[in-house]
């Protein structure tokens, strides 16, 4: 890891500050704009699912309880409108309920596949209601996207994996200042404004992986997205804060992570475009992205030689060392716990050949013959995985069956990654699934997906998002 020593002590937050303060849309490469339209239908559809889960009527009891809350912006499937700050922050707990929302990508074999950085979660429900209150367009909101996923996705890539393998969740902490940046681009704040912006951006950064499994995992999603709209908000008024908050010797990258790679994020923000290169991952199941290589590789293999339930006598199941580090729960008692559970997402294969928002459910999970699967699923790490490097989700699968033969795979990446990427219309069929799931009505569904193929065109956003609430 390089130093930033040889360096003016603001030069690098003054770097990304500029960066944020200068992209125009049309600086932004065409296919660039293409690929976020995926990931922004995929949230707004995350957004509807998650809306009704338990969590986010938790949140929803809390915010409608506090009074004298209303503001311009809604919050998605419900009636509620709140100031920025509150829909943000409901509304990408919602998209991050589910654990269905897209995942970064990374190239480098130490960084743990990116820090497993969910850049919507956080960036794109800051850009929603600051652009809803502000009357702005489809345009605007999109270039606001796409620098904030940048900013978050790139400190993601230079902090040092100690952050990520330690505990931090780079979602919470990393999409503090993506969602910063969004508001400060949609704004228009000046450099200096958004370094302040930054630096207040750096001392609400919070969240930890222990937490994996319950509700607060999207809680942290949408305290960042809510931390970063307040972190814009009172930049612009004056509030001070250090200029140097990424790489002084106190600031963010060495008290969270102990260093950082210089060379990932110098001279590398938008260019490339993380939506370009290494990418961004679009989930098909809500569960951990870590499970997808593998639970992608098993469903290939059970349609491809047939396998029944009952011809299952042991599976193993083998990846590198990081992975079992975040899926904790190997006999998970809920739905939260589930979607860290590799032994879960095989077992509810094997029985259902499929893995949707209706079978991550409690009940689902503590079925009878549902828990007896997972017990013949063993979970661990495998060499060969090990030394395919960090940049993989590496997983190895060896199905024993009861007369004897043993079925195996690998994989690398999952369905939805851009190596085996979906398309805007499989997308689309996702949001619907998303929708229906949470009992929209299938007109303005299909309303949504128009618009968001020509975001562009959309003169102001709430065209968009009268159609995501009550």
């Amino acid at each position: 890891m390089s130093s930033s020593k040889t360096k003016t002590p603001d030069s690098l937050t003054a770097e990304v500050a500029e960066f944020i303060a200068s992209v125009k849309p049309r600086a932004i490469p065409a296919e660039v704009i293409e690929l976020g339209k995926k990931s922004i239908l995929d949230g707004l559809g995350l957004a509807l699912s998650g809306s009704v889960s338990e969590g986010c009527h938790i949140v929803h009891r809390h915010l409608a309880g506090l009074g004298g809350l209303a503001g311009p912006a809604g919050v998605i499937g419900t009636a509620l409108r709140l100031p920025s700050r509150f829909a943000a922050f409901a509304n990408a707990m919602a998209v991050h309920a589910d654990d269905y929302d897209d995942t970064q990508l990374a190239v480098a074999k130490d960084r743990v596949y990116g820090l497993l950085t969910h850049p919507t979660a956080p960036v794109l429900p800051a850009v929603l209601a600051t652009a809803e209150a502000d009357g702005r367009s489809g345009l605007e909101a999109m270039c606001a996207y796409h620098v904030g996923v940048e900013v978050e996705s790139k400190i993601s890539e230079a902090i040092n994996p100690r952050h990520y393998q330690e505990g931090f969740h780079s979602t919470a902490t990393c999409g503090t200042f993506g969602a910063a940046a969004a508001v400060c681009r949609l704004r228009g704040h000046a450099p200096e404004v958004v370094r302040r912006a930054l630096g207040i951006a750096g001392s609400q950064s919070a969240g930890l992986r222990e937490n994996f499994g319950t509700m607060m995992k999207p809680f942290h999603a949408g305290r960042a997205s809510e931390s970063g709209v307040l972190a814009a908000e009172l930049a612009a008024l004056g509030l001070s804060a250090t200029p140097a908050i990424l790489e002084a010797p106190r600031g963010f990258f060495r008290a969270a992570g102990g260093g950082f790679d210089d060379g990932a994020i110098r001279g590398r923000l938008g260019n490339p475009w993380t939506f370009a290169s290494p990418g961004v991952s679009i989930k098909p199941h809500p569960s951990g992205s870590l499970t997808h290589p593998g639970m992608t590789k098993m469903l290939e293999l059970i349609r491809a030689h047939d396998i029944r339930p009952g011809q299952v006598r042991r599976v193993r199941v083998g990846t590198n060392k990081n992975m079992p580090n975040a899926l904790i729960h190997h006999r998970p008692k809920t739905e939260l716990n589930a979607k860290f559970s590799m032994e879960f997402c095989m077992a509810i294969l094997l029985l259902e050949r499929r893995a949707g928002l209706n079978e991550f459910t409690d009940a689902v999970v503590n079925r009878a013959d549902v828990r007896s699967m997972i017990e013949k699923v063993d979970f661990g790490v495998h060499p060969e995985a090990e030394a395919a490097g960090y940049d993989k989700m590496t997983t190895i699968i060896d199905i024993e069956l009861a007369d004897g033969r043993t079925i195996s795979g690998r994989a690398d990446f999952g369905k939805g990654s851009p190596a085996h990427p979906m398309g805007f219309d499989e997308v689309a069929d996702k949001f619907r699934e998303c929708a229906e799931f949470a009992r929209w009505p299938a007109k303005k569904a299909d309303s949504v997906v128009g618009l968001v193929r020509n975001l562009g065109a959309v003169k102001e956003i709430g065209e968009l998002t009268r159609l995501l609430v009550d």
